[in-house]
């Protein structure tokens, strides 16, 4: 594709030896324009299992601590835990775009910036 946005005359030709099943068609992309890890199609099953509950809940409350990296890496094993609570009400996704979130302000150098 051209900088205006139309296709490119070798364009199809391009498009013909990337298309084996195994290609990334964001392989060359620029990682901070391509969201690789959402799969909002995502069939991924995630059963009940109340002791990986327990099991990540307790390894959330044992690194929670003083620091703001400890708490978020706590809360994010929290809503990681919340997958496999049959009560939980979350997504990879959901997961994902809250940790995503939480790190861009953090890069900006917090909310209250």
């Amino acid at each position: 594709m051209s900088d205006d946005g139309q296709l490119d005359a070798d364009a199809d030709s391009d498009a013909d030896a990337d298309s084996t099943p195994d290609a990334n068609p964001d392989a060359d992309a620029d990682p901070d324009e391509v969201d690789w890890e959402m799969a909002p199609d995502s069939d991924a099953d995630f059963p009940a299992d109340p002791e990986r509950v327990a099991f990540l809940r307790e390894i959330a409350d044992d690194i929670y601590g003083e620091s703001s990296e400890s708490r978020q890496v706590s809360a994010i094993l929290y809503r990681v835990s919340d997958l496999y609570d049959p009560d939980g009400d979350t997504s990879p996704e959901e997961i994902y775009l809250n940790v995503r979130h939480i790190m861009d302000i953090k890069a900006q150098g917090g909310i209250d910036r």
